[in-house]
């Protein structure tokens, strides 16, 4: 039991340096948000099929089927998350809307004792208030005195993004017996129909020509980013309370920060230092009570 914990934890980790990294590759794909987020969905769905009929296995359908509505559901609802933190951005500044859309710990901390019956102790609520906080610093909002950032609509687009990816991680929670395969190819099918009616309505459903080291970038995204990624994510927060997945899921927003400063050469504040030694430290302070438990 505690190795799979500890290779679950590992797998957490995994999937958040990737998921952090995403920025970097961003740079080069010269397509709009919801465009790149419908191609990932379908790259990494083709991806994962792609995996299942090379090595020889069927497609679990009879797992599917059983929960197809709450898969349905999930896959919709990062769609619309993707959408909502695209929006936010455009209301908002960045790093606004960036610290609204990772509240989304805090509430899987908050709301998984009363849903997973999960406990909820003195020391994971210090490390939720540290996180927080390492997060305020990270994000650059302290810094930030442009008068857009107090954008009310902004800031609940952000905090709805938030909401709607914290209710799929405890969904995912009671999708039980469905492979991590089949889960991820669904949910990431289902969130790539989503986005088609607002490329449609943002007249951005047309065709793009890339570059060769762009469309290597996009098949990066798609297939590390997406499929691999989210399959790794999928699978390990099967095994992990909900509260041990939400901090370390501030990892993300750590190894974005400091590898955009180490290859993309953006200024790193001591503040944002600060910040993302707090989260890691609050990670690895929640995660020695289970241990220690």
């Amino acid at each position: 039991m505690k190795k799979n914990h500890t290779l679950s934890i590992a797998a957490i980790v995994t999937s958040m340096v990737i998921f952090g990294t995403i920025g970097i590759f961003r740079r080069f794909i010269p397509l709009p948000s919801e465009v790149l987020a419908f191609t990932r969905g379908v790259m990494g769905s083709v991806f994962l099929l792609i995996v299942l009929k090379l090595t020889g296995r069927t497609f679990d359908t009879g797992s599917v089927r059983q929960y197809w509505r709450s898969l349905a559901l999930t896959g919709a609802m990062i769609g619309v998350n993707w959408i909502l933190l695209f929006e936010a951005y455009n209301y908002t500044t960045v790093a606004v809307a960036t610290l609204c859309y990772y509240m989304q710990p805090v509430i899987v901390i908050l709301v998984s004792p009363l849903i997973l019956k999960e406990r909820f102790t003195i020391r994971k609520f210090i490390c939720v208030i540290v996180s927080v906080t390492g997060m305020i610093f990270v994000s650059g909002i302290l810094n930030d005195s442009g008068g857009t950032s107090g954008s009310l609509r902004g800031i609940l687009l952000g905090l709805g993004a938030a909401t709607l990816y914290a209710a799929v991680v405890l969904l995912n929670k009671k999708i039980t017996g469905v492979p991590v395969y089949e889960k991820t190819i669904i949910q990431l099918s289902c969130a790539a129909i989503v986005m088609v009616p607002y490329m449609i309505a943002a007249g951005t459903m047309k065709s793009y020509p890339l570059e060769a080291g762009q469309s290597l970038a996009l098949l990066t995204v798609g297939i590390l980013h997406t499929g691999i990624a989210y399959a790794i994510y999928f699978g390990a927060i099967e095994n992990l309370p909900a509260q041990t997945s939400a901090l370390l899921s501030y990892i993300d927003p750590v190894t974005a920060v400091l590898l955009s400063a180490l290859f993309l050469h953006e200024p790193l504040t001591g503040l944002s230092a600060v910040g993302a030694a707090l989260i890691l430290g609050s990670a690895m302070a929640g995660e020695l009570k289970v241990h220690g438990s």
